[in-house]
Protein backbone atom coordinates (compact mmCIF):
# COMPACT_ATOMS: atom_id res chain seq x y z
CA UNK A 1 0.00 0.00 0.00
CA UNK A 2 2.52 2.76 1.07
CA UNK A 3 4.65 1.49 -2.17
CA UNK A 4 2.13 3.73 -4.36
CA UNK A 5 2.62 6.70 -1.98
CA UNK A 6 6.18 6.58 -4.28
CA UNK A 7 4.10 7.83 -7.02
CA UNK A 8 4.01 11.37 -4.83
CA UNK A 9 7.63 11.91 -5.82
CA UNK A 10 9.59 14.27 -2.61
CA UNK A 11 9.41 12.53 0.44
CA UNK A 12 7.52 9.57 -0.58
CA UNK A 13 10.19 8.67 -2.81
CA UNK A 14 11.38 6.61 -0.01
CA UNK A 15 8.76 3.81 -0.25
CA UNK A 16 10.99 3.03 -3.54
CA UNK A 17 13.41 1.44 -2.05
CA UNK A 18 13.57 -2.41 -0.41
CA UNK A 19 15.91 -1.75 2.56
CA UNK A 20 13.59 1.50 3.71
CA UNK A 21 9.83 -0.44 3.36
CA UNK A 22 11.82 -4.05 4.61
CA UNK A 23 12.86 -1.79 7.87
CA UNK A 24 9.43 -0.66 7.78
CA UNK A 25 7.59 -4.23 7.82
CA UNK A 26 10.05 -5.54 11.14
CA UNK A 27 8.94 -2.29 13.31
CA UNK A 28 5.53 -2.42 11.80
CA UNK A 29 5.26 -6.09 12.55
CA UNK A 30 7.11 -6.21 15.99
CA UNK A 31 4.60 -3.17 17.33
CA UNK A 32 1.19 -5.15 16.00
CA UNK A 33 2.24 -7.64 18.41
CA UNK A 34 3.57 -5.70 21.24
CA UNK A 35 0.30 -3.87 21.38
CA UNK A 36 -2.37 -6.89 20.72
CA UNK A 37 -0.09 -9.25 22.46
CA UNK A 38 -1.48 -9.05 25.50
CA UNK A 39 -5.33 -8.85 24.66
CA UNK A 40 -4.82 -12.08 21.97
CA UNK A 41 -3.16 -14.07 25.17
CA UNK A 42 -6.29 -13.04 27.65
CA UNK A 43 -8.57 -13.97 24.79
CA UNK A 44 -6.67 -17.89 24.11
CA UNK A 45 -6.48 -18.30 28.35
CA UNK A 46 -10.04 -17.42 28.20
CA UNK A 47 -11.11 -19.97 25.75
CA UNK A 48 -8.57 -22.57 26.41
CA UNK A 49 -9.08 -23.38 30.51
CA UNK A 50 -6.49 -26.23 29.71
CA UNK A 51 -3.99 -24.97 27.76
CA UNK A 52 -2.33 -26.87 24.83
CA UNK A 53 -2.75 -30.37 25.54
CA UNK A 54 1.11 -32.01 26.29
CA UNK A 55 1.84 -35.23 25.61
CA UNK A 56 2.26 -37.57 28.58
CA UNK A 57 5.30 -39.16 27.49
CA UNK A 58 7.55 -36.76 27.81
CA UNK A 59 9.72 -35.41 30.46
CA UNK A 60 7.51 -35.17 33.53
CA UNK A 61 9.48 -31.61 34.27
CA UNK A 62 8.10 -30.53 30.97
CA UNK A 63 4.24 -31.44 31.53
CA UNK A 64 4.67 -29.90 34.59
CA UNK A 65 6.35 -26.34 32.86
CA UNK A 66 3.47 -26.47 29.93
CA UNK A 67 0.40 -27.20 31.16
CA UNK A 68 -2.17 -24.73 30.72
CA UNK A 69 -0.33 -22.49 28.75
CA UNK A 70 -2.19 -20.90 25.70
CA UNK A 71 -1.64 -21.99 22.32
CA UNK A 72 -2.78 -20.53 18.71
CA UNK A 73 0.07 -17.99 19.61
CA UNK A 74 0.68 -17.98 15.73
CA UNK A 75 -2.53 -15.83 15.06
CA UNK A 76 0.14 -12.94 16.90
CA UNK A 77 2.17 -13.75 14.40
CA UNK A 78 0.05 -14.04 11.63
CA UNK A 79 -1.60 -10.47 12.13
CA UNK A 80 1.37 -8.96 12.54
CA UNK A 81 2.33 -10.84 9.32
CA UNK A 82 -0.16 -10.09 7.48
CA UNK A 83 -1.00 -6.56 8.22
CA UNK A 84 2.97 -5.71 7.43
CA UNK A 85 3.32 -7.04 4.24
CA UNK A 86 0.19 -5.73 2.90
CA UNK A 87 1.23 -2.32 4.19
CA UNK A 88 4.65 -2.30 2.96
CA UNK A 89 5.05 -4.88 0.31
CA UNK A 90 4.45 -3.61 -3.21
CA UNK A 91 1.16 -5.56 -4.16
CA UNK A 92 1.40 -6.15 -7.75
CA UNK A 93 4.19 -8.21 -7.02
CA UNK A 94 3.04 -11.53 -7.81
CA UNK A 95 5.35 -13.52 -5.39
CA UNK A 96 3.97 -11.74 -2.30
CA UNK A 97 0.57 -13.39 -3.65
CA UNK A 98 2.22 -16.33 -3.50
CA UNK A 99 3.85 -16.13 0.06
CA UNK A 100 0.74 -15.08 1.32
CA UNK A 101 -1.20 -17.60 -0.08
CA UNK A 102 0.47 -20.17 1.34
CA UNK A 103 1.55 -18.76 4.71
CA UNK A 104 -2.49 -18.49 5.20
CA UNK A 105 -3.87 -21.31 3.68
CA UNK A 106 -1.26 -23.41 6.09
CA UNK A 107 -2.15 -21.37 8.75
CA UNK A 108 -5.17 -22.02 8.20
CA UNK A 109 -4.70 -25.86 8.46
CA UNK A 110 -2.60 -25.56 11.70
CA UNK A 111 -5.30 -23.68 13.40
CA UNK A 112 -7.82 -26.26 12.82
CA UNK A 113 -5.54 -28.67 13.90
CA UNK A 114 -4.99 -26.41 17.11
CA UNK A 115 -8.69 -25.74 17.52
CA UNK A 116 -9.54 -29.56 17.79
CA UNK A 117 -7.07 -30.20 20.31
CA UNK A 118 -7.93 -27.76 22.71
CA UNK A 119 -11.75 -28.13 22.25
CA UNK A 120 -11.14 -31.92 22.62
CA UNK A 121 -8.74 -32.01 25.29
CA UNK A 122 -6.15 -34.62 23.07
CA UNK A 123 -3.26 -34.21 21.42
CA UNK A 124 -4.97 -35.27 18.45
CA UNK A 125 -6.62 -32.92 15.79
CA UNK A 126 -7.01 -33.22 12.47
CA UNK A 127 -5.84 -36.40 11.39
CA UNK A 128 -2.19 -36.29 9.76
CA UNK A 129 -3.35 -37.94 6.91
CA UNK A 130 -6.01 -35.03 6.14
CA UNK A 131 -3.04 -32.29 7.09
CA UNK A 132 -0.76 -33.89 4.90
CA UNK A 133 -3.43 -34.30 1.76
CA UNK A 134 -4.33 -30.38 2.50
CA UNK A 135 -1.07 -29.49 2.37
CA UNK A 136 -0.15 -31.10 -0.57
CA UNK A 137 -2.99 -29.28 -2.54
CA UNK A 138 -2.19 -26.00 -1.39
CA UNK A 139 1.87 -26.82 -2.12
CA UNK A 140 1.07 -28.16 -5.58
CA UNK A 141 -1.62 -24.95 -6.50
CA UNK A 142 1.27 -22.90 -5.33
CA UNK A 143 4.03 -24.78 -6.93
CA UNK A 144 1.85 -24.69 -10.29
CA UNK A 145 1.91 -20.57 -10.00
CA UNK A 146 5.30 -20.46 -9.61
CA UNK A 147 6.27 -22.61 -12.40
CA UNK A 148 4.19 -19.97 -14.21
CA UNK A 149 6.52 -17.14 -13.07
CA UNK A 150 10.01 -18.36 -13.04
CA UNK A 151 9.71 -21.53 -15.27
CA UNK A 152 10.45 -25.29 -13.66
CA UNK A 153 14.34 -25.12 -13.34
CA UNK A 154 16.65 -26.07 -10.14
CA UNK A 155 19.62 -23.92 -8.82
CA UNK A 156 22.45 -25.71 -7.71
CA UNK A 157 24.67 -24.12 -5.17
CA UNK A 158 28.45 -23.80 -5.86
CA UNK A 159 27.62 -23.56 -9.51
CA UNK A 160 27.49 -19.89 -11.98
CA UNK A 161 24.19 -19.82 -13.89
CA UNK A 162 23.61 -23.78 -13.86
CA UNK A 163 19.97 -24.61 -13.99
CA UNK A 164 18.63 -28.18 -14.43
CA UNK A 165 14.91 -28.27 -16.36
CA UNK A 166 13.04 -30.55 -14.24
CA UNK A 167 10.37 -30.67 -16.57
CA UNK A 168 6.97 -32.43 -15.20
CA UNK A 169 9.15 -33.31 -12.18
CA UNK A 170 9.29 -29.38 -10.92
CA UNK A 171 5.57 -29.47 -9.31
CA UNK A 172 6.38 -32.46 -7.15
CA UNK A 173 9.97 -31.33 -5.87
CA UNK A 174 8.27 -28.01 -5.17
CA UNK A 175 5.74 -29.07 -3.53
CA UNK A 176 7.65 -31.55 -0.98
CA UNK A 177 9.76 -28.66 -0.97
CA UNK A 178 7.17 -26.40 0.83
CA UNK A 179 5.10 -29.00 2.49
CA UNK A 180 8.48 -30.31 4.07
CA UNK A 181 9.49 -26.78 5.22
CA UNK A 182 6.30 -26.50 7.06
CA UNK A 183 6.14 -29.59 9.32
CA UNK A 184 10.04 -29.23 9.85
CA UNK A 185 9.06 -26.08 11.55
CA UNK A 186 6.26 -27.73 13.27
CA UNK A 187 8.83 -30.75 14.51
CA UNK A 188 10.88 -28.17 16.07
CA UNK A 189 8.17 -25.90 18.01
CA UNK A 190 8.78 -27.76 21.34
CA UNK A 191 10.43 -25.70 23.81
CA UNK A 192 9.88 -22.25 24.32
CA UNK A 193 11.75 -20.14 21.95
CA UNK A 194 13.03 -22.75 20.45
CA UNK A 195 11.12 -22.72 16.91
CA UNK A 196 10.56 -18.93 16.35
CA UNK A 197 14.30 -17.75 16.48
CA UNK A 198 15.42 -20.27 13.96
CA UNK A 199 12.83 -19.40 11.83
CA UNK A 200 14.02 -15.41 12.67
CA UNK A 201 17.66 -16.50 11.34
CA UNK A 202 16.05 -18.11 8.35
CA UNK A 203 13.84 -15.59 7.22
CA UNK A 204 16.47 -13.12 7.62
CA UNK A 205 18.54 -15.27 5.39
CA UNK A 206 16.29 -15.75 2.88
CA UNK A 207 15.38 -12.01 2.99
CA UNK A 208 19.37 -11.27 1.95
CA UNK A 209 19.38 -14.00 -0.68
CA UNK A 210 15.77 -12.32 -2.33
CA UNK A 211 17.21 -9.35 -2.33
CA UNK A 212 20.28 -10.25 -3.97
CA UNK A 213 18.85 -12.70 -6.57
CA UNK A 214 16.40 -9.98 -7.27
CA UNK A 215 19.03 -7.60 -7.99
CA UNK A 216 20.48 -7.81 -11.26
CA UNK A 217 23.80 -6.26 -10.59
CA UNK A 218 24.34 -7.92 -7.66
CA UNK A 219 22.75 -11.89 -9.11
CA UNK A 220 25.75 -10.80 -11.70
CA UNK A 221 28.17 -10.13 -9.89
CA UNK A 222 27.59 -13.46 -7.90
CA UNK A 223 26.78 -16.12 -10.71
CA UNK A 224 23.48 -17.00 -8.80
CA UNK A 225 20.44 -16.56 -11.36
CA UNK A 226 18.48 -13.59 -11.34
CA UNK A 227 14.87 -13.69 -10.81
CA UNK A 228 12.93 -10.27 -11.19
CA UNK A 229 10.99 -9.31 -8.69
CA UNK A 230 12.00 -11.84 -5.97
CA UNK A 231 13.64 -8.89 -4.42
CA UNK A 232 9.93 -7.83 -2.84
CA UNK A 233 10.01 -10.97 -0.81
CA UNK A 234 13.01 -8.85 1.06
CA UNK A 235 9.52 -7.27 2.20
CA UNK A 236 7.62 -10.23 3.38
CA UNK A 237 11.16 -11.47 5.39
CA UNK A 238 11.07 -8.34 7.11
CA UNK A 239 7.50 -9.22 8.12
CA UNK A 240 8.55 -12.33 9.64
CA UNK A 241 11.04 -11.31 11.68
CA UNK A 242 9.26 -8.60 13.17
CA UNK A 243 6.13 -11.10 13.74
CA UNK A 244 8.78 -13.29 15.10
CA UNK A 245 10.52 -10.59 17.74
CA UNK A 246 7.32 -9.87 18.61
CA UNK A 247 5.62 -13.17 19.32
CA UNK A 248 9.31 -14.09 21.22
CA UNK A 249 8.38 -11.32 23.78
CA UNK A 250 5.51 -13.28 24.81
CA UNK A 251 7.03 -16.78 24.25
CA UNK A 252 10.55 -16.78 26.23
CA UNK A 253 10.72 -18.61 29.18
CA UNK A 254 8.38 -19.26 30.57
CA UNK A 255 6.64 -18.93 28.14
CA UNK A 256 3.23 -17.23 27.78
CA UNK A 257 1.64 -18.31 24.75
CA UNK A 258 2.82 -21.45 22.23
CA UNK A 259 2.62 -20.73 18.50
CA UNK A 260 1.15 -24.02 18.40
CA UNK A 261 0.47 -25.87 14.33
CA UNK A 262 -1.16 -22.43 13.67
CA UNK A 263 2.45 -20.31 13.69
CA UNK A 264 4.52 -23.21 13.00
CA UNK A 265 2.67 -24.68 9.55
CA UNK A 266 2.12 -21.09 8.24
CA UNK A 267 5.82 -19.82 8.68
CA UNK A 268 7.69 -22.85 7.47
CA UNK A 269 5.67 -23.21 4.18
CA UNK A 270 6.48 -19.10 3.89
CA UNK A 271 9.77 -20.49 4.37
CA UNK A 272 9.85 -23.15 2.01
CA UNK A 273 7.88 -20.74 -0.78
CA UNK A 274 10.31 -18.27 -0.59
CA UNK A 275 13.15 -20.63 -1.34
CA UNK A 276 11.38 -21.91 -4.22
CA UNK A 277 10.51 -18.63 -5.50
CA UNK A 278 14.23 -17.45 -5.25
CA UNK A 279 15.75 -20.82 -6.63
CA UNK A 280 17.92 -21.57 -3.55
CA UNK A 281 16.03 -24.70 -2.45
CA UNK A 282 19.06 -27.37 -1.71
CA UNK A 283 20.09 -23.64 0.01
CA UNK A 284 17.26 -23.87 2.15
CA UNK A 285 18.21 -27.51 3.41
CA UNK A 286 21.73 -25.74 4.49
CA UNK A 287 19.92 -22.66 6.32
CA UNK A 288 17.05 -25.03 7.95
CA UNK A 289 19.86 -27.81 8.67
CA UNK A 290 18.17 -27.37 12.22
CA UNK A 291 14.78 -28.37 11.40
CA UNK A 292 16.45 -31.50 8.89
CA UNK A 293 18.36 -32.78 12.27
CA UNK A 294 14.76 -32.37 14.03
CA UNK A 295 12.90 -34.01 11.01
CA UNK A 296 15.28 -36.90 10.37
CA UNK A 297 15.11 -38.08 14.56
CA UNK A 298 11.31 -38.37 14.28
CA UNK A 299 12.13 -40.73 11.17
CA UNK A 300 15.37 -42.47 12.33
CA UNK A 301 12.62 -42.98 15.71
CA UNK A 302 9.57 -44.34 13.66
CA UNK A 303 11.49 -46.53 11.20
CA UNK A 304 13.84 -48.30 13.89
CA UNK A 305 10.91 -48.91 16.18
CA UNK A 306 9.07 -50.44 13.54
CA UNK A 307 11.56 -52.73 12.03
CA UNK A 308 13.55 -53.23 15.11
CA UNK A 309 11.07 -52.47 17.80
CA UNK A 310 14.09 -50.22 19.50
CA UNK A 311 14.25 -46.66 19.97
CA UNK A 312 17.29 -44.99 18.65
CA UNK A 313 16.66 -41.51 21.09
CA UNK A 314 15.23 -41.45 24.23
CA UNK A 315 12.63 -39.35 22.65
CA UNK A 316 12.25 -37.69 19.50
CA UNK A 317 11.91 -34.72 18.13
CA UNK A 318 15.85 -34.54 18.61
CA UNK A 319 15.18 -31.59 21.38
CA UNK A 320 13.22 -33.94 23.80
CA UNK A 321 16.01 -36.57 23.29
CA UNK A 322 18.17 -33.98 25.08
CA UNK A 323 15.33 -33.27 27.57
CA UNK A 324 15.31 -37.00 28.65
CA UNK A 325 19.19 -36.92 28.95
CA UNK A 326 18.67 -34.00 31.78
CA UNK A 327 20.03 -31.13 29.83
CA UNK A 328 18.15 -27.92 31.01
CA UNK A 329 15.74 -26.58 28.84
CA UNK A 330 17.83 -23.36 28.25
CA UNK A 331 20.96 -25.38 27.68
CA UNK A 332 18.65 -26.85 24.63
CA UNK A 333 17.19 -24.04 22.98
CA UNK A 334 20.29 -21.78 23.25
CA UNK A 335 22.74 -24.55 21.70
CA UNK A 336 20.20 -25.07 18.59
CA UNK A 337 20.11 -21.26 18.05
CA UNK A 338 24.00 -20.86 17.79
CA UNK A 339 23.41 -24.24 15.16
CA UNK A 340 21.09 -22.23 13.55
CA UNK A 341 22.86 -19.63 13.31
CA UNK A 342 25.89 -21.53 11.67
CA UNK A 343 24.10 -22.97 9.36
CA UNK A 344 22.61 -19.66 8.44
CA UNK A 345 26.34 -18.64 7.28
CA UNK A 346 27.13 -21.15 5.83
CA UNK A 347 24.17 -21.20 3.91
CA UNK A 348 24.75 -17.22 2.23
CA UNK A 349 28.35 -18.56 1.85
CA UNK A 350 26.83 -20.70 -1.03
CA UNK A 351 26.19 -17.12 -2.51
CA UNK A 352 30.02 -16.58 -3.02
CA UNK A 353 31.28 -19.87 -3.18
CA UNK A 354 31.17 -20.51 -6.81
Amino acid sequence: MFYLLAEQGGIFNLFRYLTFRTGGAVLTAMIICFVFGPAIIRALKAKQKQGQPIREDGPQSHIIAKAGTPTMGGFMILLGLFVSALLWANLANPYVWVVLFVTGCFGAIGFADDYLKVTQASSDGVSGKLKFMLELLVGAIASYWLASLTGATLALPFLKDFLINMGVFYIPFATLVIVWAGNAVNLTDGLDGLAIVPVIIAAATFGVIAYLVGSSVYSSYLGVHYVSGAGELAVLAGAIIGAGLGFLWFNAPPAMIFMGDTGSLSLGGALGTMAVITKHEIVLGIVGGLFWLETISVIVQVVSFKLTGKRVFRMAPLHHHYEQKGWAEPTIVIRFWIIAVILALAGLATLKLR
